[in-house]
């Protein structure tokens, strides 16, 4: 799985022992040893390791191990605390996708679970590296055409029907979320996370929760929810024609509404005329190219594929943006608080305000 952006890397981020770290202050993201250790016990590659980030660095934490005989894995383990309760939860992320692995659902295979805290001071898991593109900033440039990049989004909307058609009951994961009243725990969840990450009064953030409070439509038949449906998220082959090989980041999913997912792909979506700034001009900006669709069109190809009414999706694409606020509040904290030293992160709290402004404008329409 090799992604298109990196997270910056700190001196402190790897290390080779716990006991090299306890000269730093804070905790590492990957000590070497321990992990060289329990790779060679799952039989995972042999010889040294070298730890590189990848991905876009905002959320759990993802890192390309490189071993001495060749072999490449990707680890996913949670960012440095403080953290939320339940947040980034990666050892429920594993369960999912090896639940995934036998449905039509694109997700890579997990090699290997490591719950013991002493290894790398964290919960972690160990995937397949998947060859491939994550198209955030660019198309590759076999894919750089019209009709290659109206491909990509007919491979993103089929792979999301996918998702919301997989039997979860029969992929064993009854339990993994309630199938009932999921949007109304969303908006206590994400309204208790706000109260945990908030760093200011943001009063926009109370009015689109009321409005979201008051306008809570009715849910259709539970499926699989990612959470974190977007282009930026997904990998795909690098050669035409476009191939979306696998989706990645479930650390959000549950069992709830789909179209929550559809809601949150179209806040992402970027399109021309669309005003500068915000989230989709940070990491979808890429999708006002020629041949990409509108968000108009990808509502009606998912409603073609999927019979599902779109009726309310202005509620949840309101949702979306409204849980993006708490989100990067929660992550600008984290930053504030030298947790992380990820340039986005540490300069978002105007953002964070531009976002409350757009939930609002959603909602009401504005």
């Amino acid at each position: 799985m090799l992604r298109s952006v990196s997270a910056p890397a700190a001196p402190d981020d790897v290390v080779p022992t716990h006991a090299a770290a306890a000269a730093h202050g804070r905790p590492p993201l990957i000590v070497l040893e321990p992990l060289r250790e329990f790779l060679d016990a799952q039989g995972l590659g042999a010889g040294e390791l070298q730890a590189e980030p990848i991905g876009e660095g905002h959320s759990n934490v993802t890192y390309l191990i490189r071993r001495g005989d060749g072999s490449e894995l990707v680890l996913r383990r949670p960012p440095r605390p403080p953290l939320p309760p339940s947040a980034h939860d990666v050892l429920r992320e594993a369960r999912l996708l090896r639940a995934l692995w036998d449905t039509p659902a694109r997700v890579p295979r997990v090699l290997a679970v490591g719950d013991d805290d002493t290894i790398i001071g964290c919960p972690f898991y160990v995937m397949e590296k998947i060859p491939g593109e994550a198209i955030v900033f660019s198309v590759p440039e076999a894919l750089d055409t019209p009709p290659e990049r109206a491909r990509i989004a007919e491979q993103l909307i089929q792979a999301l029907v996918e998702i919301h058609g997989v039997d979860w009951r029969a992929a064993g994961l009854e339990g993994f979320g309630k199938p009932t009243g999921y949007l109304e725990r969303q908006l206590r969840r994400f309204g208790g996370l706000w109260e945990i990450n908030k760093t200011r009064e943001i009063p926009a953030v109370e009015r689109v929760a009321q409005w979201l409070g008051e306008h809570i439509p009715e849910s259709g038949p539970a499926t699989i929810v990612h959470g974190d449906y977007r282009l930026g998220n997904t990998m795909f082959a690098p050669d035409a024609p476009a191939r979306l090989e696998a989706v990645l980041d479930w650390e959000m999913a549950t069992i709830g509404d789909p179209l929550a997912d559809l809601g949150y792909l179209c806040m992402m979506w970027s399109e021309p005329g669309d005003p500068p700034g915000g989230l989709r001009e940070a990491l979808g900006r890429v999708t006002r190219s020629e041949g990409f669709p509108t968000r108009a069109e990808l509502i009606a190809r998912y409603e073609e594929l999927s019979g599902r009414s779109m009726r309310e999706l202005r509620w949840y694409v309101t949702l979306a943006v409204w849980k993006s606020v708490v989100f990067m509040e929660g992550n600008y904290k984290r930053a504030q608080a030298g947790m992380t030293d990820d340039p986005y992160l540490v300069h978002f709290g105007e953002g964070v305000v531009q976002l409350a402004t757009h939930a609002e404008e959603v909602a009401f329409g504005e």
